[in-house]
Formats: C-alpha cells, structure tokens, sequence
C-alpha cells in the first residue's frame, strides 16, 4: 500500500512539473531575462494590445534566460499551446521567444496565420532585423523592429507578398549561385579525372599492343596492366561521382546516385569492356594500322620498347612512384489558439 501511494505521489509530481513547465503568461510582454527597461515592457505590451484590439490576432513576446534540456523549437511550441496563444478555431497567434543565455530566437507561428507568416517570412525577418541587433546586445532594438514587421505584414498584405517577393528572388539568386558553384566544381573534377583516365586508358592500351609483338611478356604485362588500371579507375571515378551527384541535385532524382554507390558490383561488370575494348584497339593498331605479326612471349621483355613507350608515363607497376517581465495595466489572456510548430529559429 505504502508503495503505490509513493508511485502515485511521484507520477503526480511529474504531471506538475509538466503543466509549471511552461510559464503562464499574463501579459503580452514577458521579460524574465530582464533585458528589457520597465518603460519599453509599457510600450511594447500597449502596441500588442492595440494589435488585438484592432484584429483580434495575438503576439505575445517573452524573454528567458535559458531552455535548460528543451530545444527553442519544443519549448516555443509548448508555450504557445498550453497558453492558448491566439483565437480558437482562428489559430491567429504569434509568439516571439527570446533565450538569452543560449542566444536562440525563435518566431513561433499559429495555425491560422502560417499562410502569411511563413517559416521564409519568419526566417528572414530572424535573419536580417533580429539578429544582426542581437549581435551587438540591442536587444529591445531587435525584437521592436521584428514586432513592427510583424504587425504591418497582418495589417498590410500587399506589403507581405512584396516581402515575399523578395524572398524568392533571393532565394532564385542564391541558386543560381549554388548552381554555377556546382558546375565548377564538376567541371574540374571531370577534366581532372578525364586527363588521368584517359592517359592512363592508352597506357593500358599500349600495354596490351606490347604483349601481341612480344616486346612485354605476358605476366609482366598482367602486373602492369593491374597498376595502369588502377590509375584508371581513379580517373573514372574522379571524373563520374560528380557527375552523377550533379545530376541528382539538379533533377532531383536520387535513383542514379543510390544505383551507383548501393550496387558496387556493377563496376565489376564494367571491367569486361573495359579491358575488351582496349584489347581491340591494341590489336586494330598491331594488325590494321601496323601490318605486324603476332608474336606473344610469356617473360620476354625488350627495355629499349619498354623505356620508349612507358617510361614518362608513371601510370605502371614499375614505376618509382608518384607526388605524394515588466509589469503593466493591460494583461494578455489566451483564446485558445494553437501552432503546429511553424515558424522559425535563429541564433547568434
């Protein structure tokens, strides 16, 4: 008996916890970092009163000193609907969440109004007004300016889709950018390991027509082809990875990609023309192109050919090498609004 009632004692303590968890807010201003002054906490909850008044949407602002285990986005999300911020059935609520300590903030959006005040809205409005006032302690400054942005973009709507507007072109313009950024990239990558691959391709070629006139016995030959198709393959690779990722950012399809790093076996299948092609060569180049005989040797070796034709390559077996709160008269009182998490953080 004595234990269960300990149990329940606990899972009630717990559920306490749960529900003092979040503050209960009785205005529309809340400092308890204490960064504001008691005169700005006056004005600003006036303004957000007035915002009610006049449009029955909510913005309620609150500073604290820091999460403690929660992330801004689960504590931002708490607070709102266990304060109810917002109209119910309206869900036509804004919350501003300051964490000094942590240096977060986040823009927490109502249901209702996540149509206007998109995550890109609140981002940007984080990212240009608040943040860059945050950086030098200014606060108040921050926080005012991103309340008056808010306030005009529900009150002006024509100003909103033009904010919007500019979003997207930034957005387009930091594409593009990305795009170009890319294209480079690829394009070094794929001149780089299109040079190694294809001096590395004639080596191995070259090879092959040394074993057809007998100036490269067979096994030595079979060792050299080994180490010219591994600077082969480094090429290959190094020219197509980016290639295809280039290929999957731009069309967005992941099949290629997914194909090419999930199914390595079929680089072994690969290897099949791979040397048959280079076979044909030497041997079109032997026959067709030279009028030579066949003359195939198992360990005989001509110097004279081998330095002739291999020695300034460094892509072979035998190389040597290589480079290595403050008070006030209007108090705020939640109508039952609620948010699905929408919105945006920022810090600094």
């Amino acid at each position: 008996m004595l234990r269960k009632t300990i149990f329940l004692l606990l899972l009630s303590s717990l559920y306490i916890n749960a529900q003092e968890k979040y503050y209960e807010l009785r205005d529309f201003v809340t400092d308890s970092a204490g960064i504001f002054t008691s005169g700005q906490v006056v004005e600003l909850n006036q303004r957000l009163v007035v915002l009610e008044e006049n449009t029955t949407n909510q913005l309620v602002v609150v500073t604290i000193e820091e999460l403690g285990f929660d992330t801004i986005e689960t504590y931002a999300n708490g607070l709102f609907n266990q304060n109810g911020i917002g109209q119910k059935g309206k869900d036509n609520g804004l919350l501003i969440l300051f964490s000094e300590i942590d240096r977060e903030v986040r823009i927490e959006v109502g249901y209702g109004l996540e149509p206007y005040i998109t995550d890109a809205v609140a981002s940007r409005i984080i990212r240009n007004t608040m943040i860059p006032n945050f950086k030098e302690e200014k606060y108040y400054i921050g926080i005012n300016e991103a309340v008056n942005q808010l306030i005009d973009f529900l009150n002006n709507l024509e100003a909103l889709e033009e904010f919007k507007k500019e979003i997207e072109e930034e957005e387009k313009s930091d594409a593009m950018f990305g795009f170009v950024f890319l294209g480079l990239f690829v394009l070094i990558f794929a001149v780089v390991g299109g040079f190694t691959f294809f001096k590395s391709y004639k080596n191995i070629i070259e090879v092959f027509r040394g074993i057809f006139l007998g100036k490269l016995g067979v096994l030595p030959g079979i060792f050299m082809l080994l180490g010219g198709s591994l600077s082969t393959v480094f090429g290959l690779i190094f020219m197509l990875v980016p290639i295809i990722v280039a290929y999957s950012v731009y069309t967005e399809d992941k099949f290629m990609i997914e194909q090419f790093f999930e199914t390595p076996s079929l680089l072994l299948w690969l290897l099949i023309p791979f040397f048959g092609i280079a076979l044909i060569i030497a041997f079109i180049k032997l026959k067709v192109l030279g009028r030579e005989e066949l003359n195939i040797s198992w360990f005989k070796n001509d110097k004279s050919y081998y330095r002739k034709t291999f020695s300034s390559s460094g892509t072979h077996s035998f190389s040597s090498g290589s480079s290595s709160s403050g008070g006030s008269s209007s108090s705020f009182s939640g109508g039952g609004g609620s948010s699905g998490g929408g919105g945006s953080s920022g810090s600094w």
